[in-house]
């Protein structure tokens, strides 16, 4: 398998491609559902995606994270 990826995402960013090839749902999708969600806490909106909407830890921690990290800026 080749990276054809340039620059190589790092942090959160580099599960989306994974996320995005598993679940069908682009990055925007997964950020639009955690926003409108009533959970605010990070562990919370984990499990809730993980329970509701099938992601693995992994996937969902890192959409939350990045998602929580780009409201706070």
């Amino acid at each position: 398998m080749t990276n054809t990826q340039t620059p190589a995402a790092k942090g959160p960013a580099s599960y989306f491609p994974s996320i995005e090839k598993k679940h069908g749902q682009p990055i925007s999708h997964w950020k639009e559902l955690i926003r409108s969600s009533p959970l605010t806490k990070h562990m919370e909106l984990v499990a809730w995606l993980k329970e509701e909407h099938g992601l693995g830890h992994g996937h969902a921690n890192a959409l939350v994270k990045h998602t929580l990290d780009e409201g706070a800026e």
